[in-house]
């Protein structure tokens, strides 16, 4: 059954704390509820990623950001459709404005696999960011409770995590 597409070619921008953009790429917007935008993104290129390896052209992500939220989950899938795992990222709450939606990442990701066995990535990066641009004790307490928070997600496999896979 095909996706009904909300807003074509929408941009998403991960910003460092200091707001400049490190990663860019277009999505779909597929579904909007409350605060909750799903978007699908298709990668056009091979991306060699330092974690995830080879990102093959057609492989699919299926993007949940909460505009009150600090984290977002990415849900792959390979060209063919078979489900590979989840990534998400501890951010600041998003901002959605004009097909654009932007965020400040705050370092650690967690991978999420098939038998949603996970892993806490990036921590050192979260240490070294924090003191190079400041973070102020309150956020980095927020920092661990959503960290927390995302990890209960996962363990009790509530939504998005309530995935079976195909």
């Amino acid at each position: 059954m095909p996706v009904k597409i909300l807003l074509k070619d929408a941009v998403i921008n991960s910003r460092k704390f200091d707001n400049t953009i490190s990663k860019s790429w277009k999505a779909d917007l597929i579904e909007k509820e409350d605060s909750l935008l799903v978007f699908k993104g298709v990668f056009e290129n091979v991306v060699d990623h330092s974690i995830l390896g080879i990102i093959r052209p057609g492989t699919v992500s299926y993007e949940f950001y909460w505009l009150d939220g600090w984290f977002n989950v990415f849900r792959f899938h390979d060209p063919d459709g078979k489900f590979l795992y989840f990534y998400c990222n501890l951010n600041m709450p998003p901002v959605f404005e004009n097909g654009v939606l932007d965020y400040i990442d705050l370092d650690i990701d967690v991978i999420v696999y098939e038998d949603f066995s996970y892993k806490v990535l990036d921590r050192d990066e979260f240490a070294s960011n924090a003191e190079k641009y400041r973070y102020t004790e309150n956020l980095k307490e927020k920092v661990g409770h959503k960290l927390d928070e995302l990890i209960r997600l996962i363990e009790n496999r509530d939504f998005p995590f309530d995935y079976k896979g195909r």
